[in-house]
């Protein structure tokens, strides 16, 4: 049987401090072995990888397991992240999601330009996995809107966040009852503190499978959408603008796990996958 497992071992060029990688899953198992494979031929080796799941029923969590991984339990994108941060050793925290591919000198290189220019709080350039153009077109266009509306309406996208242990916790992790744009609601946060860089050292090459599941107008459209709410009614706490988290078909891209239930609880609203909602309702 291969050997997966990402071997640990100090840098001998000083970077001796410690990076987690965290990543939320369900159920990614077309996905997430290519991210593991490019962490395992990264040249900085000094990482440990936590992948917080959120209850999975395929073959996520022994792959996971195979590479080395630590596992925790999860859910909805914030909930994984924060749970991931838990259990993370490291003072960097790099949050990637399960369909990205990195270059192999990623860490090394987004190590070294946050540790060289006092960076906290990162995103970088991202490229398409495809060979449309349009796709290249798209990922231009979002990536420039990031760049020019950075000093004053800071946004990053989940599958590309860096940010140090003290920055994240300071702002107290992700708001685990902003539902959607989670991640962009984060670093507006930690913008209070500390100045989102874009880093030039490196970039992340990202799935497009967001564009076939929307149609690439539909996921413009709901992107101008979510962000004309969070300009003129605050965050995203309810279902007002549909959200799918959970398997992707693998021939279409699209959501198996069609929707998302809002459960309350007395502190605050949980998001879980129908699926599971179903599950613990049959089980009380």
């Amino acid at each position: 049987m291969k050997n997966n497992k990402i071997r640990r071992k100090n840098n001998a060029d000083g970077l001796h401090k410690k990076i987690s990688v965290i990543i939320p899953t369900l159920n990614e198992e077309e996905y997430l072995p290519k991210l593991l494979e490019s962490l395992k031929e990264q040249r900085f080796q000094d990482f440990e990888i936590i992948v917080s799941d959120a209850g999975s029923h395929d073959r996520t969590r022994s792959i996971a397991e195979e590479y080395g991984a630590l596992v925790v339990q999860g859910g909805m994108p914030g909930v994984a992240r924060n749970a991931g941060a838990k259990r993370a050793s490291g003072d960097f925290l790099f949050f990637i999601d399960a369909d990205v591919i990195l270059p192999n000198d990623f860490l090394e290189n987004a190590y070294k330009e946050m540790w060289d220019r006092y960076i906290d709080l990162a995103t970088c350039e991202f490229k398409p996995l495809s060979n449309r153009r349009l796709d290249s077109i798209i990922n231009r266009l979002i990536y420039t809107i990031i760049q020019l509306e950075r000093n004053f309406k800071p946004e990053a996208f989940g599958f590309c966040i860096l940010v140090t242990r003290r920055l994240f916790e300071r702002v107290i992790g992700f708001d685990e009852s902003v539902v959607l744009a989670e991640d962009c609601d984060f670093v507006k946060r930690a913008f209070m503190f500390r100045p989102l860089e874009i880093l030039k050292s490196t970039h992340v090459r990202v799935s497009v499978r967001r564009y076939v599941k929307e149609g690439r107008m539909g996921f413009l459209f709901k992107g101008f959408r979510i962000s004309m709410h969070r300009i003129f009614m605050g965050e995203i706490r309810s279902a007002a603008i549909p959200y799918e988290f959970g398997d992707y078909d693998k021939k279409s891209g699209k959501p198996l796990v069609k929707n998302v239930a809002i459960k309350n609880s007395p502190d605050k609203k949980i998001i879980l996958p129908i699926k599971k909602l179903a599950n613990m309702k049959r089980a009380n």
